[in-house]
């Protein structure tokens, strides 16, 4: 019988950014969908601490900056059935600056993380993966919302959404997909001022910002869905309306 892959009873899940945040999130809602989950994180604390409060959860450290560290990763951890990729290195001087003020150093070091780092993990997660497995990877709404004063989101979130695509005709079966958040309530986003944070989302549809479980939704029914693959999933509130 054909495994149309809408159950992750008995699954192996791997989450790239699994201890905070939207990661972790994504973690949970598949352990209480049945799921064996793997949480990998740079730091051997965060690791600690995520398994402690994820029954039957296993981790592992990972170094998205050092190629060898991602191959060595795949290598201890074995098969498995999806990948999540939520990681991200939170560098605002890079991340949010003017074009003419861009540090380029830090900016290639952004990159490192977020585009190189993601890159390498798929690499070495594919010849691991199930052939009825996926990966999803994370984009974000200034892709498709770009605003002045911030190019690299729009940059770097684009490539993300092309690597998904392209890499999805390069691996099939494999799917290959991307979830495109726009404001989810993670760490970061509530230490920004609370003025800020309503006026960017009260022209949306949705005026609110999301919360990290309602992203985890997105993450999977990506891994649910035998069916979808090279596509952008956005979860904006209906930012994209706008």
């Amino acid at each position: 019988m054909r495994d149309t892959g809408m159950s992750l009873d008995g699954k192996r899940v791997v989450v790239i950014g699994g201890t905070s945040g939207i990661g972790f999130a994504v973690a949970e809602l598949a352990s209480t969908q049945g799921a064996t989950v793997v949480v990998a994180s740079s730091a051997q604390a965060n690791v600690t601490a995520a398994v402690g409060r994820l029954a039957g959860a296993t981790g592992d450290t990972i170094d998205l900056r050092r190629e060898g560290s991602v191959a060595a990763f795949f290598d201890r951890i074995g098969p498995f059935d999806h990948l999540a990729i939520t990681a991200g290195d939170w560098n605002g001087a890079a991340f949010f600056a003017p074009t003419r003020d861009l540090d380029l150093a830090l900016t290639r070091e952004l990159l490192e993380v977020r585009f190189w780092g993601v890159l390498a993990a798929v690499k070495y997660a594919a010849p691991h993966i199930a052939p009825t497995g996926s990966i999803t990877l994370t984009s974000g709404m200034l892709v498709h919302r770009p605003r002045m004063h911030a190019p690299m989101p729009t940059v770097v979130g684009g490539a993300i959404e092309h690597m998904a695509r392209g890499i999805a005709m390069d691996l099939m079966p494999i799917r290959v997909n991307a979830v495109c958040p726009g404001l989810v309530l993670t760490e970061p986003v509530k230490q920004m001022p609370e003025a800020m944070l309503q006026s960017m989302v009260d022209p949306l549809p949705i005026p609110r910002t999301a919360s990290p479980a309602e992203a985890a939704k997105a993450y999977v029914y990506l891994m649910l869905n035998a069916y979808v693959t090279g596509q952008i999933l956005p979860l904006d509130g209906g930012g994209m309306l706008i």
